[in-house]
């Protein structure tokens, strides 16, 4: 390395050092106004200001995409979750020889279960009901199935 090279390299390192200390660590020499110095040294706080202020923003900025993913996360297993009561529900009447041949809509938002279409007797609608409540998740049944008239 030249000698040039080797004193900038060296001054270069010695204002690094320098702005890395705390100005309470040493006695900083007095700067005149007006001075490349003071010019210097002003810019050099407007740039420690200008990070600080965007590390800031980064932060918030950061807390608030974790709250966002947290709360798409949320929602997606809410989702997931309602799918399987719904598919489980649905599982359960098939395996009912009163329920089987029925058509019931079943409908499950945040462990809610909706039932809609028509049992073939006030046995079997309470049955349903008894059914889904047993599945695992499934917070409350809201049985809106109809009795179906007898034939004659």
């Amino acid at each position: 390395m030249d000698k040039f090279t080797l004193s900038t390299a060296s001054m270069l390192f010695a204002a690094v050092a320098m702005t890395a200390c705390d100005k309470r660590d040493a006695p900083q020499p007095k700067v005149e106004p007006g001075s490349v110095a003071e010019k210097v040294e002003r810019k050099i706080e407007e740039v420690r200001a200008e990070s600080r202020r965007e590390l800031t923003e980064a932060k918030e900025k950061a807390r608030e995409v974790a709250g966002d993913v947290r709360q798409a996360g949320a929602e997606a297993g809410d989702k997931v979750t309602d799918a399987v009561i719904s598919t489980a529900v649905n599982a359960e009447f098939a395996k009912d020889s009163s329920l089987s041949a029925t058509k019931i809509d079943v409908d499950t938002a945040s462990g809610r279960v909706a039932l809609r279409g028509t049992a073939p007797s006030a046995a079997a609608r309470d049955r349903a009901t008894e059914l889904a409540a047993r599945v695992k998740g499934v917070r409350s049944v809201d049985n809106q199935l109809t009795v179906e008239p007898a034939k004659m």
